[in-house]
C-alpha cells in the first residue's frame, strides 16, 4: 500500500478537543436522501473550516459519476470539482465536531481508511459516527425508527433491531467503522428507518432522525427546527396525494397496523403479512403516474 498521509492534505492545525466525527459521505444506499440533507444542513447551519482536503483524482472514477460542466453559449462557463473534505465546525453550543463529506471513495478503499485512522488519531476523534438511510417497512404516519450498530452500543438510541446476519454490499463508510472498531477505535453506525416507498424522494425527516440521534448521542446542538418544519410539510404534501388514491391508502393503512402491532408486542407478530417495499412502491408510483396525466389533461386548452 502507498502511503496513506499522501491522499489528503492537512489544512488546519487547530486544536479541537475530543471532538465526534460523524461520517456523512454520498454512498451506495441513501433512502430519502437522509444523509445528504443532513450533511447539507449541517455545512448550510454552521460555519466550517477545511481540515483535511482528499485527493479525489486518486479515489473517484469519473465515469461512473461524471461531474457537471456548464457551457454558456461558445465556451465552458463553470465545471463542479468533486470534494471530499474533512470539515470542523461549531455546533450551537460552540462545541466541536468534524463532519466528513463529499462523494464515496470508488477507488484504494483500504489506503483511505487508513488515512482516515491517521487523522482520527491526530486530531483526537473520541468516536465516529456514519450516517445511512435504509429503506424499510414502515409508514410515514409513524415516526421513524433509528438503529445503532458498532461499538459501543450502550447508547441512548433504543435496543438494536432484531436482523440477525445478512451479506450486504459494503460502503467506504462501513469498511471505516469496521477497520475502527477492530483496531480497538469506538465508531457506530446510525440507520435510519425510511419508508420503503418515499426511497427514492427527498424525505426530510429520515435526516431530522439521523440528527437527532448524533445530538442524543454526542451531546450536541444542531439546530434542527428548520429541518423539522421542512419535514412536517412533506409529511402534509404525501398525506394529501395518499387521500386520492385509495389502493396505496390502504396498502399504508395495513402497514400502520403492522407497525402498531410490532409497538404492542415488541416482536414480529405470527403470520403477519407486512406489505413489500415493491408493493408499496409500484402503487405509489401508479399514482403519482396518474396525477401527472391528470396535471396534464387540466393544462390542455379546453
Amino acid at each position: 500500500m502507498q502511503d496513506p498521509s499522501l491522499l489528503y492534505e492537512l489544512r488546519s492545525e487547530s486544536e479541537f478537543g475530543a471532538p465526534v466525527l460523524i461520517e456523512a459521505m454520498g454512498g451506495f444506499v441513501d433512502a430519502g436522501h437522509g444523509v445528504q440533507l443532513a450533511c447539507n444542513h449541517l455545512l448550510e447551519t454552521f460555519a466550517s473550516e477545511a481540515v483535511a482536503v482528499f485527493e479525489v483524482d486518486e479515489l473517484v472514477d469519473y465515469r461512473s459519476r461524471r461531474p457537471m460542466l456548464v457551457f454558456d453559449t461558445d465556451h465552458w462557463d463553470e465545471y463542479s470539482e468533486p470534494s471530499l473534505a474533512l470539515h470542523a465546525l461549531r455546533d450551537a453550543n460552540g462545541t466541536t465536531f468534524l463532519l466528513l463529506a463529499g462523494p464515496e471513495p470508488d477507488l484504494q478503499w483500504e489506503r483511505f481508511v487508513a488515512a482516515l485512522a491517521i487523522l482520527i488519531d491526530a486530531l483526537g476523534v473520541r468516536m465516529t459516527m456514519g450516517l445511512h438511510a435504509v429503506p424499510w417497512a414502515a409508514p410515514h404516519t409513524r415516526p421513524l425508527g433509528i438503529s445503532a450498530h458498532g461499538h459501543p452500543l450502550d447508547l441512548p438510541i433504543g435496543p438494536p433491531v432484531g436482523i440477525g446476519r445478512v451479506q450486504i454490499p459494503a460502503s467506504a463508510g462501513q469498511l471505516l467503522q469496521y477497520r475502527l472498531v477492530e483496531g480497538g477505535r469506538d465508531a457506530i453506525g446510525l440507520a435510519a428507518h425510511v419508508p420503503h416507498y418515499l426511497a427514492l424522494a427527498e424525505y426530510p425527516d429520515s435526516a431530522v432522525t439521523l440528527l437527532d440521534g448524533v445530538e442524543r448521542v454526542a451531546d450536541l446542538s444542531l439546530g434542527l427546527d428548520a429541518l423539522r418544519v421542512s419535514a412536517a410539510e412533506v409529511r402534509a404534501e404525501i398525506d394529501a396525494q395518499v387521500r386520492d388514491d385509495e389502493q396505496t391508502a390502504a396498502a399504508i393503512h395495513q402497514l400502520e397496523e403492522s407497525y402498531d402491532e410490532l409497538e404492542r408486542q415488541g416482536a414480529t407478530p405470527a403470520g403477519e403479512t407486512i406489505p413489500t417495499g415493491d408493493q408499496l412502491g409500484a402503487a405509489f408510483e401508479r399514482f403519482l403516474a396518474e396525477r401527472l396525466r391528470q396535471d396534464e389533461d387540466d393544462a390542455r386548452p379546453g
